[in-house]
């Protein structure tokens, strides 16, 4: 079943709809989420790093008299981490995304942290736009007990299966395996997940994306994991470099490597960071300078970009950014930043392209 999976694929990008040809993908965000769970970020230290005014707001909604706080500390509101019934604000934001010229977008949530590739496929066929559904498993706080015992073989099989014959009970298959969840150091289930994840790339050409942890070393130290097990790190993307690097240095050194450099937090404009209080968060305008130092090194091929949405307060109904802040506000900064259409299409288009399709 998988070699002819293998065979029907290659050349191909695959989306919870089907196969399709890569000059039909267009447009693209690589790095979203619909339907997911993230509360796995409320637990433990992320949520003492909130005064205690806020943690006694755990249970308050999501509205317009809560946004100020929330925006500032996302990960203390319950509400706001569960993105999972907003199919009428999904099928808004997909329309005028694909009205402002989007065509696809990457979702990579996957096992642990409530995916459902049935929502994808209903998403899909309302709006037009492709959406490439992510396998794997996410971060070991999300991991099942029983993956600490599992065989290597055993992944790579159900990774395998969620992109051959159908993940979360139906038919519809996964694209992309990600986005593969590791933290700073790696976790023993994580490190595990990571190889499983290299030899199924090995065995089906497919995309990898990585979470990489929150550490200036981890990008470095999963790929050189990643690659050791036979994984293609020229078919990976590393995610939120964004919040990994601080210099453009430490930026450039990463960027030899050779995998994709994902910025991807557009959109979230904050100078404190809940989740790494050390970091000190990006603006947009300053992802756009990085971005401009990788295209005048010459990594524009190997550049890719989006705004994580994983949050409540990030969607157009509760006055966030939402998915089409890019193509309306980050894309003409760009321009004006002196990078050059072409390399913007690039990023946006034909570097998803060539990650996607699978060899």
């Amino acid at each position: 079943m998988a070699a002819a999976a293998v065979d029907e694929l290659s050349g191909k990008i695959q989306t919870v709809l089907g196969p399709i040809n890569p000059c039909d993908l267009g447009q693209t965000l690589t790095h979203e989420h619909f339907r997911s769970d993230c509360t796995t970020w409320a637990a433990g230290p992320f949520q003492n790093t909130a005064p205690d005014w806020v943690r006694k707001k755990w249970n308050d909604p999501v509205d317009i008299k809560n946004l100020w706080w929330i925006h500032q500390y996302p990960y203390s509101n319950k509400e706001n981490l569960f993105l999972l019934d907003e199919m009428d604000a999904w099928k808004e934001e997909l329309n005028f995304y694909h009205q402002h010229g989007g065509r696809s977008i990457v979702d990579v949530t996957n096992r642990g942290i409530g995916r459902d590739v049935k929502v994808l496929v209903e998403l899909s066929k309302a709006t037009g736009v492709n959406l490439i559904s992510g396998g794997g498993w996410y971060v070991g706080s999300t991991h099942p007990p029983e993956l600490s015992t599992m065989k290597q073989e055993s992944l790579v099989d159900l990774m395998v299966e969620e992109i051959t014959q159908g993940a979360d009970g139906s038919d519809a298959k996964c694209g992309v395996i990600g986005e593969i969840g590791c933290t700073w150091p790696l976790q023993d289930t994580e490190r595990k997940v990571l190889q499983a994840s290299a030899v199924t790339q090995e065995q089906l050409g497919c995309p990898v994306i990585i979470h990489p942890g929150r550490n200036k070393d981890a990008p470095a130290e999963i790929l050189r994991v990643l690659q050791e097990a036979g994984g293609d790190i020229s078919k990976t993307v590393m995610s939120h470099m964004d919040r990994c690097v601080t210099t453009t240095e430490e930026l450039l050194e990463f960027a030899k490597l050779g995998s994709y450099v994902e910025f991807d937090l557009f959109g979230w404009e904050i100078s404190y960071y809940q989740l790494a209080r050390e970091v000190d968060f990006l603006s947009d305008a300053q992802r756009i300078n990085f971005f401009k130092d990788l295209v005048d090194e010459g990594y524009e091929d190997k550049m890719v970009m989006a705004h994580d949405i994983h949050r409540k307060c990030q969607l157009m109904k509760y006055g966030g950014h939402g998915y089409s802040h890019i193509l309306l506000n980050v894309i003409p900064k760009m321009l004006l930043k002196g990078i050059t259409q072409a390399q913007i299409d690039k990023i946006t288009t034909h570097n998803p392209q060539k990650w996607l399709t699978f060899k």
